[in-house]
């Protein structure tokens, strides 16, 4: 069974920081990506960052240069560390886990809400 537990979250007035964290436990494969997705109110979940064990990272044009998606932990534990932030940050941001092995498997953390106040 995989889980993944999220710490982070809460109000932040724009122009501040924020470090989410997700650590992942159970039957997971070594060789995966670990990554961020965020919902807004009326709007479809979107990728914000994601990061694959061997080091490649992926960000959202939107979060680029602000945002700093980082492992640690042997890979088990993804950050995400958010500077200027910004209104339009405002959703609940979930963490991913995806790997592959005979199928592809994908989980996702209980969510937490960002709070971005003007």
């Amino acid at each position: 069974q995989v889980q993944l537990a999220e710490s982070g979250g809460g109000l932040v007035q724009a122009g501040g920081s924020m470090r989410l964290s997700c650590t992942g436990s159970g039957n997971i494969l070594s060789l995966n990506s670990m990554g961020w997705y965020r919902q807004a109110p009326g709007k479809e979940r979107e990728l914000v960052a994601s990061s694959v064990s061997r080091g490649v990272t992926t960000y959202a044009d939107s979060v680029r240069g602000r945002f700093t998606i980082s492992r640690d932990n042997g890979g088990a534990t993804v950050h995400l560390q958010m500077n200027n932030l910004k209104p339009e940050d405002t959703a609940v941001y979930y963490c991913n886990l995806q790997f592959s092995l005979s199928q592809r498997y994908e989980y996702w953390g209980q969510g937490t809400q960002v709070t971005v106040s003007s």
